[in-house]
């Protein structure tokens, strides 16, 4: 049976909310993706309908959750929890690419049985610093200070629903009193990754992976694109 979907606009209205137009930005991401992957009507006399006849898409299910404007990190994990259930997650930043493997790093979280796993990273970066036992236990996770070379939070993470009990309100700084407490308790577990990584917080690190893109060899790009008729 073909799927039907109300078309949503492309342009926010004047004055709109930043959190509605970027919701809306994420709804047609996830819908060109699609699309793209799909036999499409688009019936203009029924308000705009589309008709989904095929699709190879992935069998995802997406919430977008409004974390508000000024909210800090901690703070923003914090309002996702109602969606997360009794179960691990994966949680990033979103400003780095990496071929960090997944897998594995979800393995050895379940394996050690701790409340948060992070992807380290040995590169000078203004990143969290930490300091790694050797049952690979983070004992101590500092924000990084200029003289530092050390290794660093790379950014891909792990994190059992025990950390919610670490945050607060929005007001909470993940990399601050949470980490700082589950370091010390033991609960902070380091997965070392020894691959690509590269953060993209200037414009010279945005025109580096630019040029890695376009040159077809992007050491992130881990997946096959769909090959479609």
């Amino acid at each position: 049976m073909p799927s039907t979907l109300k078309s949503i606009p492309l342009t926010p209205p004047r004055r709109a909310d930043p959190r509605q137009s970027i919701k809306s930005l994420w709804q047609c991401v996830f819908l060109i993706k699609r699309n793209l992957t799909s036999d499409v009507t688009f019936d203009f006399k029924e308000h705009n309908k589309w008709i989904v006849h095929k699709s190879d898409s992935e069998p995802w299910r997406v919430t977008i959750a409004d974390t508000g404007l000024n909210t800090m990190t901690g703070g923003r994990i914090k309002r996702i929890q109602n969606y997360v259930n009794d179960e691990p997650f994966f949680l990033t930043y979103g400003d780095a690419v990496s071929n960090v493997n997944l897998k594995q790093l979800l393995e050895f979280h379940r394996r050690h049985g701790k409340a948060v796993t992070l992807t380290t990273v040995n590169i000078a970066q203004q990143k969290g610093v930490l300091s790694i036992g050797k049952d690979n236990t983070i004992v101590s996770f500092r924000e990084k200070v200029e003289e530092d070379g050390a290794i660093i939070n790379g950014g891909f993470m792990v994190c059992n629903p025990e950390i919610f009990e670490y945050l607060h309100d929005d007001q909470t700084v993940l990399e601050q009193e949470p980490m700082r407490k589950l370091a010390g308790r033991g609960e902070l577990k380091s997965f070392f990754h020894n691959g690509f990584w590269q953060c993209m917080d200037t414009k010279r690190e945005k025109d580096l992976l630019e040029k890695l893109w376009a040159s077809g060899d992007a050491p992130w790009k881990t997946w096959t694109d769909v090959q479609t008729d």
